[in-house]
């Protein structure tokens, strides 16, 4: 979680609230709009598949990652370096590790349903599987909901105890870092993350592999009438998404063991992974075709009313004027 870098100065930390801040207005812009799509079908009547509930939960959940870290940074620089309240950061840590974990579970589990969607496996276990979750994703979202909040909470408690506990607080060291001697912050941190990242590569590969195989079968047919443009489309999507998870959990892993060794966040690549779900969400807009077609509808409008007021309004103004 964010926190002032050890022996860092106020002006070091105001500095990041610019970036910071950058990527909190385009994740709402581009986190809202997905919200916004989704919702509106539902409230129309209109059909609403297990994915669009998946990658609306994940918006909100990135979305209260991106607040809870500008928030926490905000605090962090205006307030807690002379209120020496590490009972805040606490609480503010607890805030951004449960949507941060909600964030990590329902990214799993998008790539879990797109496999069983998609994939032409036919074992059993497959084809139960593939039955169960797509009636039951929301059940589902729920649980990953439930399950951050579990993790997290734990880890607050494990934290507030050691607050309380440490009655020689010095208040000259970061006061977000006050649980970082504990092994217990690492073990707990693996164990949230450990299990969605492996649900998720397994249903990546499996999807990858699926995709594969068809493709070379389609082409060992020798049917030009076959159109694999769409099936080369989720392999990128698939390979694209997977640079992105990799890059998050390494930013992640960096960011935990260098609090657990120097006992201060890197809050530069903290900064860093507010904007990769913005870029990993514009990707799916892009991928989506609701999405891709409503935010077509909406630039156009804009262009459209933009383009048109600048065209209109001097001939309206010369025309008044010759009158």
């Amino acid at each position: 979680m964010a926190g002032a870098t050890q022996g860092g100065t106020d002006i070091q930390d105001l500095g990041l609230l610019v970036p910071a801040l950058i990527a909190l207005i385009a994740g709402l812009v581009i986190h809202l709009f997905i919200i916004g799509v989704n919702v509106t079908d539902w409230w129309k009547g209109r059909s609403v598949t297990p994915v669009d509930h998946i990658v609306t939960s994940l918006a909100l959940s990135r979305m209260g990652v991106q607040c809870a870290f500008t928030l926490d940074l905000h605090v962090n620089a205006l307030f807690l370096k002379r209120l020496d309240s590490p009972v805040t950061l606490v609480i503010l840590n607890l805030i951004y590790d449960l949507f941060s974990s909600t964030n990590i579970w329902l990214t799993s589990l998008l790539s879990i349903v797109l496999c069983l969607k998609i994939s032409n496996f036919h074992s059993r276990l497959f084809l139960y599987l593939r039955g169960m979750i797509a009636h039951r994703t929301v059940y589902f979202i729920g649980a990953a909901v439930l399950l951050s909040a579990f993790s997290s909470i734990i880890t607050s408690l494990v934290a507030i105890n050691e607050v309380t506990k440490d009655r020689t607080y010095n208040t000259m060291m970061n006061n977000s870092s006050v649980h970082c001697t504990s092994i217990n912050y690492i073990h707990n941190y693996n164990i949230k993350t450990f299990f969605p990242f492996l649900f998720y590569y397994i249903s990546s590969v499996l999807l990858f592999t699926s995709l594969y195989h068809h493709i070379t079968k389609m082409k060992m047919s020798s049917n030009l009438s076959i159109n694999l443009e769409r099936y080369y489309s989720v392999m990128k999507y698939v390979f694209f998404t997977s640079i992105y998870n990799t890059a998050y959990l390494i930013v992640e892993i960096v960011c935990v063991l260098h609090f657990y060794v120097f006992c201060a966040f890197l809050l530069q690549l903290q900064v860093v992974l507010g904007f990769l779900p913005v870029l990993h969400s514009s990707y799916l807009i892009y991928r989506t075709l609701k999405l891709r077609s409503q935010m077509s509808k909406g630039l156009q409008n804009i262009t459209d009313f933009l383009f048109q007021r600048k065209d209109t309004d001097p001939r309206e103004n010369i025309e008044v004027v010759a009158l």
